[in-house]
């Protein structure tokens, strides 16, 4: 048998080591499955240099990479592409200081590693595993400790999952540091300790609930004096501007710094601080818009002191005690539409949670928010009804308060929006696209729109040579469309990373879509998400060929509302290949149903696909693609058909039922009224199904024609037949044309089977007695009165 081409979702599950130093060359092996036939890495962001990808085994990669000596510290996103797919993003560690792998036994306070300062250790915790490291450190000189941990994870299923904990000892094992969580890292840990005397002073790392596995819940433990800024002050900036902020360190000691911004609004900009120290382990954030910064002015507690703002605008602050309320004001017009957002924990990973009101002039609340749904910072949204100051509050929702509660509270004018990103295909994994060379693969483009309901277009760009896509129009109001990509049979192998844009017009207006995905690193109970990665681009590879050819048939006719049709899947195979090739729709038609069950098995060429379409499909003609599965030696692997335009269109009649009856044994005539819609063209007959058992129709497919206004059927009742009222009875419209059957169902009819009634007898004759003569009364006694006078008179 020849080998088959596969995209059996080639898949990483952990890499060592997890990350590398700038500047340098290093060696990472990857370890996973389906990873024989792997031959590129793909890097998200610009400042990798892959060197060589050589397979191992199935299980096992290695890549050899330099990252230059610019390069800011933090996580970078990383693909590994085979001739079979491509795996979801893994994330690689980026620091500046020298590498130290972990050593056992250090599992107790009494048998530490011993390490120097400035140093970035890799380790793993096994279950119940405590790793213990010890440091020698001067009077005065800060040790810093932040643990890359979960942030290197991807687990989907709530298993193996690494929440650090850390703690800094002293020598007579007192903590005198010690994180869990932080705002910065969120569930990765950050703590800090400048002792007053020179000594020994050790770092436990563990899993908070002490779980633990080998190789997966690998961490890098940062270690050293580096500066490490957890604020930014302010925390927004004009594009292109130098930012002129104030760092707030762990220590809460504050240093000025010159930020340069880039020269386009950014969501989520990193800020990574060097000095004579060292350099940040990761980076800071801050947003970076258009509008102008305001800051607050303090005294601003009250609505009569509120800091004077621009709108639009970025107004930066902080809570410093916990029962502070900021207060900003700001001019509004009536018919202005106006959203007020708040960024704090999510953005800038401030501990604020925060709580954001609008008042208007007369000092009514009009609106106010906490969190919107997943998303921890409030957001309102505002119709401007009367001209004058308005006014905005911001306090924390926990009553707390510091320094480094900074947050931003964006004013903007509500616009026409539309964001773009792909659909899950397999639960919870951000979708990638297998492309065979000489096939399809496709995706399914999602939008997320905002005040914008018109049609757009959507274009890919950058796609590998030899790989061509093809488009569909997004319709007004809908929000999921299939874009399927071809590679042609020259296409060499390999992945690439492309853009996804679109646009629209509202009036005279352009809307651009921005492309952005979400990936889902880690989940938890419930598969609530505990860490996430966001990228620009989507993902694809150009893989081998499938083992057969396959067509999904374009329909010559359309499908009708409240019909049925049967979609026509072919493949040619390859010589050698008899395996089973199973079809589910990437993406149905609103109000179009597939059957998703159907397989073409060993020895099989053909398949037919049931559709249907019910009363309210959409009507218009619409893409449709399958999702194309088969075996290979390495899994499962899923391709596509290419696009096929389906055509949905209004029925061609209207049916009424009249309620008919009949006895058992006998017959009736079932007159069922029509009334056309609209012209067609076609032979057309009706056909009455779902005849209860036990009754019979000669003639049940009648040819009509489309002034036809009724069709009859004579029915005949079994002297069996189940009695009672039957509402099972529908009618389906044939229409014939081009070698093809539309149908269009109808219904439901009733027929009432009744027990014949009894017949009637005369009663028979009653018989006449003879009258017996009544007896006379008994005499009635006499008295002794009567009796004594009955004897005088007969004397």
């Amino acid at each position: 048998m020849t080998s088959v081409a596969s995209a059996a979702f080639p898949k990483i599950t952990y890499m060592r080591p997890l990350g590398v130093v700038r500047g340098q060359e290093a060696t990472i092996t990857l370890h996973g499955s389906a990873l024989g036939d792997a031959t590129q890495v793909l890097t998200d962001l610009p400042g990798i240099q892959i060197l060589e990808v050589t397979p191992v085994d199935e299980k096992s990669v290695t890549v050899k990479l330099k990252t230059e000596e610019t390069l800011p510290p933090g996580l970078y996103p990383i693909r590994l592409v085979t001739k079979s797919g491509i795996t979801d993003l893994r994330l690689l560690g980026v620091g500046t200081m020298p590498i130290v792998n972990e050593q056992e036994p250090n599992n107790s306070f009494e048998e530490p590693q011993v390490i120097e300062m400035d140093r970035t250790i890799e380790g793993n915790i096994d279950r119940e595993d405590v790793d213990c490291f010890k440091v020698q450190l001067e009077a005065g000189q800060k040790l810093t400790v932040e643990i890359e941990a979960i942030r290197l994870v991807q687990e989907l299923r709530n298993r193996n999952i690494f929440d650090p904990a850390i703690a800094i000892l002293d020598a007579d094992r007192f903590e005198v540091a010690v994180s869990d969580d932080s705002s910065l890292l969120q569930q990765d840990c950050l703590c800090s300790f400048t002792p007053e005397e020179a000594g020994e002073y050790t770092i436990m790392v563990r899993e908070s609930s002490f779980l633990g596995a080998s190789n997966v819940c690998g961490y890098r433990l940062h270690v050293g004096s580096f500066p490490r800024p957890v604020t930014v002050i302010p925390s927004g900036g004009v594009q292109g501007q130098v930012l002129q902020a104030k760092l707030i360190d762990i220590d809460g000691s504050v240093t000025d710094s010159s930020v340069q911004l880039p020269s386009e609004p950014v969501a989520q900009w990193p800020v990574v601080t060097q000095d004579d120290r060292g350099v940040s382990p990761s980076p800071n954030w801050i947003r970076v818009s258009n509008a102008p910064i305001v800051t607050e002015t303090e005294p601003n507690e009250g609505r009569t002191e509120a800091s004077p703002a621009e709108f639009p605008a970025l107004l930066c602050g902080v809570i410093e005690e916990g029962d502070q309320y900021d207060w900003y004001s700001f001019e509004c017009k009536k018919g202005d539409r106006m959203r007020v957002q708040l960024h704090a924990r999510k953005t800038l990973r401030s501990p604020l949670d925060g709580v954001i009101h609008v008042f208007d002039p007369d000092g009514k609340v009009l609106k106010g928010s906490d969190d919107i749904g997943p998303n921890p910072d409030g957001l309102v949204d505002i119709d401007i009804a009367k001209d004058g100051l308005h006014y905005v509050r911001v306090y924390d929702h926990l009553r707390r308060g510091s320094p480094n509660h900074n947050y931003v509270i964006e004013l903007s004018r509500r616009e026409p929006s539309l964001g773009l990103s792909l659909k899950e295909l397999r639960r919870d994994e951000a979708m990638v696209v297998p492309v065979p060379v000489g096939g399809h693969g496709a995706m399914v483009l999602t939008a997320q729109r905002s005040q914008f309901n018109e049609a757009f277009e959507a274009m890919v760009k950058d796609l590998p040579e030899g790989v061509t896509a093809t488009t569909f129009p997004m319709p007004a109001g809908r929000v999921e469309i299939p874009v399927v990509l071809h590679a042609t049979k020259e296409a060499p192998l390999g992945g690439a990373l492309f853009e996804v844009t679109a646009v629209g017009k509202v009036g005279d207006k352009e809307i651009v879509g921005d492309f952005n995905q979400h990936h889902k690193m880690v989940l938890g109970q419930n598969r609530r998400e505990m860490f996430g990665y966001e990228t620009e681009k989507a993902a694809l590879a150009v893989c081998e060929a499938m083992p057969f050819e396959v067509e999904l048939v374009q329909p010559k006719t359309p499908i009708l509302r409240r019909g049925s049709k049967d979609l026509i899947v072919r493949i040619k195979r390859d010589e050698g290949f008899d395996g089973t090739v199973s079809f589910r729709t990437l993406y149905n038609p609103p109000g179009v149903g597939v059957n998703n069950s159907k397989r073409i098995d060993k020895g099989k060429n053909e398949v037919a696909i049931p559709i249907t379409a019910n009363g309210n499909a959409a009507i218009g003609a619409w893409p449709m693609v399958m999702q194309v599965s088969y075996g290979t030696n390495r899994g499962t692997a899923t391709m596509s058909t290419a696009p096929i335009m389906l055509d949905v269109e209004e029925p061609v009649f209207d049916y009424s039922f009249p309620k008919s009856a009949a006895e058992q044994g006998m017959s009736t005539t079932l007159a069922v009224g029509m009334s056309k819609r609209r012209d067609i063209e076609g032979d057309i007959e009706v056909r009455l199904v779902g005849i209860p058992n036990g009754v019979t129709c000669d003639e049940p497919q009648k040819k009509v024609s489309l002034d036809s206004e009724a069709v009859q059927f004579e029915l005949k009742v079994a002297k069996d037949a189940k009695p009672g009222t039957h509402k099972t009875m529908v009618v389906q419209t044939l229409i014939t044309r081009d070698g093809e059957t539309m149908v269009q169902t109808d219904g439901t009819g009733e027929i009432r089977i009744d027990k014949p009634l009894p017949v009637k007898k005369d009663p028979p004759a009653e018989k006449k007695e003879a009258t017996k003569p009544k007896p006379k009364p008994a005499a009635k006694p006499l008295s002794r009165l009567e009796q004594l006078r009955q004897q005088k008179e007969s004397k």
